[in-house]
């Protein structure tokens, strides 16, 4: 019983030393400052944006999706116009993300 307790005792004050330490250590000073370097106008490069062909493709296949879902000859237990709407609001969504990424 008193090595597990004297154990417990070490353990909680080598944490309370390490913790003292370092919260008490002096704040590091900032590095100083370069002189800004003026670079001519025609080196500044223009944006370029991603490209995500995943986003693509996964459009590409939505709409192929919907074109087989609204010439289908059955409505798939009910669930094709939820499915096209579903589509749709998909579609929306990629289109708004695409948008946003120019």
């Amino acid at each position: 019983m008193k090595k597990p307790l004297i154990a417990l005792t070490l353990l909680i004050g080598l944490m309370t030393i390490a913790t003292t330490f370092t919260v008490a250590a002096p704040p590091l000073k900032p590095a100083a400052k370069a002189a800004p370097v003026a670079q001519p106008a025609a080196a500044v490069l223009p944006v370029l944006h991603e490209h995500h062909p995943a986003i693509h493709h996964a459009i590409e296949a939505l709409e192929a999706a919907k074109n087989e879902l609204n010439h289908a000859k059955h409505d798939f237990g009910g669930h094709r116009v939820e499915a096209i709407e579903a589509i749709d609001r998909a579609l929306h969504q990629l289109r708004e993300a695409e948008r946003f990424d120019r």
